[in-house]
């Protein structure tokens, strides 16, 4: 449905960005379930145009929020930019379901959207999540790497490391991530 969703924005000329836990659960295959849908809007748009493209797939919007009348969850557009802790480089990716298509984080910035809180917080939730999503994508462990070093987290990346070697089963076989 977030695809949906995203494809309607689309069609209405609105860039969106498909972020937070419904694109940790489009990329983890459904290991996480949102209760929400986040999409970050790239420029300015009008409360009328908005309300017309999410109209066009039965949304409805109740104050922030924009519900329908057959869906367990909501959509919601927060403030952007879209970022990843401080990095705000982040380039998303198209994503195709069908004939739909909408813009969505990469599975490598899903990826390191969801340690954040297991960095900051102690989730360990997003840290199974993050592992869910490298088990299932090619991500770039070296530039997660890089990341969690700039989010003075190095120490619970080797924690995330280890967690995607147990869970893919190759204990005896390092990940790589290129240090540098």
């Amino acid at each position: 449905m977030a695809i949906q969703v995203g494809d309607a924005l689309r069609r209405h000329g609105i860039r969106a960005v498909l972020t937070g836990g419904a694109c940790a659960s489009l990329h983890s295959g459904g290991a996480y379930v949102s209760a929400d849908v986040d999409f970050i809007l790239l420029g300015h748009v009008t409360q009328a145009a908005l309300d017309a493209a999410m109209g066009s797939v039965s949304f409805r919007r109740r104050a922030d929020r924009y519900l329908h009348s057959r869906a367990r969850f909501y959509v919601e557009f927060p403030r952007g930019p879209v970022a990843i802790g401080g990095d705000y480089r982040i380039k998303p990716v198209e994503h195709r379901r069908s004939r739909a298509r909408a813009l969505v984080l990469s599975p490598t910035d899903s990826c390191r959207d969801r340690p954040a809180a297991f960095y900051h917080w102690n989730d360990r939730q997003s840290l199974a999540v993050a592992v869910s999503i490298a088990r299932r994508n090619r991500v770039k462990l070296a530039a997660i790497r890089r990341w969690s070093v700039t989010e003075g987290a190095e120490h619970r990346f080797d924690e995330f490391v280890a967690e995607l070697r147990t869970a893919r089963g190759k204990r005896s076989r390092p990940v790589r991530t290129r240090r540098g």
